[in-house]
């Protein structure tokens, strides 16, 4: 049996807790649940603003997580130096504007080439493997693999918001071909955002994906069975 791993995105249990400024729900609990419902990772985001995810829950994450952290960041000097104090397993670098309700793109990796590449030396060097968030275009997989990364994250989000069968099925293509691309340049293949319950089957059948990192609709989910069995039910959807 063959199955699409699973990254939690534990951000939104977070926005939760920001919002009364409270100790709960906890995000670090969050992860632990995931991991003991089967996750294969678990991700986090620390913004620029700190909307919701904290420095601290990154340093009990580090400490607690058994299985991989994937922390999500601007390629900015500060976030590299806080990188570089907690050591995730796995950065991955998405662009953030402080008026966006979530991300709302990937990363211009032909524009930021050079940027880009010193980010990802530099992490490299520590011993972090890097992933670039990029929308599903041929040239923005060419570029991710010039700078070096590891692996390329492919957006989702035009997918999962079409607003026709055919518009979706056109999404779908393009994030199959940046898929085949990537991994004929060497890259490993990740996909999210806006993915959901309802969406996810056709993005698990494109075999060159292998993980994928899924949040809102998991948290979404919990609310009504709890979270240990929001898990359960989108990990299964993973199969292959």
């Amino acid at each position: 049996m063959a199955w699409v791993k699973l990254g939690v995105n534990i951000d939104h249990v977070a926005t939760l807790r920001q919002a009364r400024r409270e100790r709960d729900p906890d995000p670090v609990l969050a992860a632990l649940i995931a991991e003991q419902a089967g996750a294969d990772g678990v991700t986090a985001h620390l913004r620029m603003d700190r909307r919701h995810i904290q420095e601290r829950d990154l340093e009990i994450l580090r400490q607690t997580v058994k299985t991989r952290l994937n922390l999500e960041m601007a390629p900015t000097q500060e976030m590299v130096q806080i990188a570089l104090r907690f050591k995730p397993d796995q950065c991955t670098l998405v662009p953030e504007r402080p008026e966006e309700v979530t991300t709302e793109g990937g990363l211009d990796v032909v524009f930021h080439q050079d940027v880009v590449r010193r980010i990802v030396q530099r992490l490299q060097d520590a011993g972090i493997e890097v992933s670039i968030f990029i929308d599903p275009q041929l040239e923005q997989v060419r570029a991710t693999q010039r700078v070096g990364a590891n692996a390329i994250e492919i957006n989702t989000n035009a997918y999962a918001h079409a607003t026709s069968p055919e518009i979706r099925k056109q999404e779908l293509d393009h994030i199959r071909q940046a898929a085949q691309m990537a991994a004929r340049l060497g890259l490993r293949v990740l996909a999210g955002h806006a993915l959901n319950y309802h969406n996810v089957r056709p993005i698990v059948e494109i075999p060159e994906i292998e993980e994928l990192n899924i949040g809102h609709a998991i948290v979404a989910r919990a609310l009504f069975v709890g979270f240990f069995e929001a898990v359960r039910e989108m990990k299964r959807l993973l199969e292959r």
